[in-house]
């Protein structure tokens, strides 16, 4: 099954902690490593990890982080489609406390995917589903074309778009514990047939054309990072859609990604 993520990449380096610096503090890391993440990085690792056939159309600098990316997630299984720009690839710092909290610091301008850019964009039409998590409204439209198309509330400006409604979404996926999702969620809602709303360790629920909810999955191993934890449900949730499954079912399947992305630590 083809599956596509139009989206976002930053290169991130993983720092494991005892706790939070006070301010002035040299504080030894525990542990580090440097990956590539972000939303839709993220999500087209855990879509190839499902068996997916996965198109990564995304926008990186040409420089050693974008390279690095690129190389990484190719050997992840990621058919990756990138638009190279000259501005420098975003970074970020993560934070890792025990028991899985992190604080990311972010270092430069997201880059996004452009409607215009020379990409293999026909491919979409062959696609069962894509995730958006990044991308003009030029790339939205693109992303349209697949049967299945789900998005987060972080792709808003391209959302909140004149010519959005004309573009329904699937479902639009968001975390009800983040308060800028929860409000920009609320303002996308109109343009969505499901709005599914994660809660982390209370499971999570949707609406829309129709109602329910799904319990927490308990997590395969001890809690060690939640990055990436949203968009690996996102991910699932997409490829359960995208294969015929039910809403429940697709729930089910994207709670399980996320559960097992918590014990993981970095970027799956």
């Amino acid at each position: 099954m083809r599956v596509a993520v139009v989206g976002h990449v930053e290169w991130v380096d993983f720092v494991e902690v005892e706790r939070p610096p006070r301010p002035g503090e040299v504080l030894p890391a525990v542990e580090a490593s440097a990956r590539a993440a972000g939303g839709g990085g993220v999500a087209a690792v855990v879509l190839a990890e499902l068996g997916a056939e996965v198109d990564f159309f995304c926008a990186l600098g040409d420089d050693e982080h974008g390279q690095a990316a690129a190389e990484q997630l190719t050997r992840r299984g990621v058919n990756v489609l990138v638009a190279w720009r000259t501005k420098p690839t975003r970074r970020a710092i993560t934070m890792l406390e025990r028991g899985g909290e992190r604080t990311i610091v972010v270092i430069g301008e997201r880059l996004e995917p452009l409607g215009s850019d020379a990409l293999d964009w026909d491919r979409l039409d062959e696609a069962e589903g894509v995730y958006f998590t990044a991308g003009d409204f030029g790339a939205l439209e693109r992303a349209r074309r697949a049967r299945v198309l789900v998005a987060t509330p972080r792709a808003r400006h391209s959302l909140e778009r004149a010519g959005a409604p004309h573009l329904p979404l699937d479902a639009l996926v968001y975390s009800g514990h983040d308060p800028d999702e929860v409000r920009w969620a609320r303002h996308l809602a109109a343009r969505a047939r499901l709005v599914v709303e994660t809660r982390g360790q209370e499971g999570g629920a949707w609406s829309g054309e129709e109602q329910g909810s799904w319990k927490p999955v308990p997590p395969p191993g001890p809690p060690r990072d939640s990055y990436g934890c949203g968009d690996s449900f996102a991910a699932g949730f997409t490829f359960g859609l995208a294969e015929g499954r039910s809403v429940a079912q697709a729930a089910a399947l994207g709670a399980e990604c996320g559960a097992r992305c918590l014990t993981r630590v970095g970027a799956p």
